[in-house]
């Protein structure tokens, strides 16, 4: 069974959509929706993993007092780039009241974690514009049965390309600006 799209949605505007378009979107539209090159990502439902991978990370990435966790809020890379990361690492300088978006230089980290649905564009497509854009770290989080493994990468600036820093299974620990060191058990499923 599929639903037909809202006449809104296509065929969209001359020359692709923009990221200051997402901010007015019709009430009608999903939550979340990204902007990939002058498309319309439309969310599709989450996994029960994937909630609580992302609950994880939330929960105990404990950054220094000028950094914030964020989830559910994008980035804009461009001016057809609009990326809804999974979990975000902010200036908190950068959060203002009416904030709906972050700018690349405000991103100290991006964490995705991989659904089938999203595959693609967390391996290959979104580190790229991530890289592109500067921001320094970048966290791939893939579903190995049942249990999180974190593929880091450190942004090296001259070329502006990600370099693995690690692949973590059980617990991550790195650096990136500060230590981090999580447990990487799901609290799941709950009992």
């Amino acid at each position: 069974m599929s639903t037909a799209l809202p006449e809104w949605f296509y065929p969209g505007p001359p020359g692709g959509w923009t990221a200051d378009m997402l901010d007015h979107l019709p009430p009608g539209a999903p939550r979340h929706v990204e902007l990939i090159d002058g498309s319309l990502i439309m969310m599709s439902p989450q996994t029960a993993f994937h909630l609580y991978a992302v609950r994880l990370f939330e929960t105990h990435l404990k950054p220094p007092q000028a950094l914030a966790v964020i989830r559910e809020m994008t980035v804009t890379l461009g001016l057809r780039q609009r990326p809804e990361p999974d979990i975000l690492l902010v200036n908190k300088s950068a959060i203002k009241e009416n904030t709906t978006s972050f700018k690349p230089e405000d991103v100290h980290l991006v964490v995705e974690v991989v659904s089938a649905e999203s595959m693609d564009r967390d391996r290959t497509t979104k580190p790229i514009k991530y890289s592109n854009a500067g921001i320094k770290h970048f966290w791939r989080v893939e579903n190995e049965n049942g249990l999180p493994v974190v593929y880091t990468f450190g942004l090296e600036p001259a070329v502006r390309a990600y370099v693995p820093t690690g692949v973590h299974r059980k617990r991550l620990q790195t650096n990136i600006g500060f230590d981090v060191d999580i447990d990487l058990h799901l609290d799941w499923p709950p009992s």
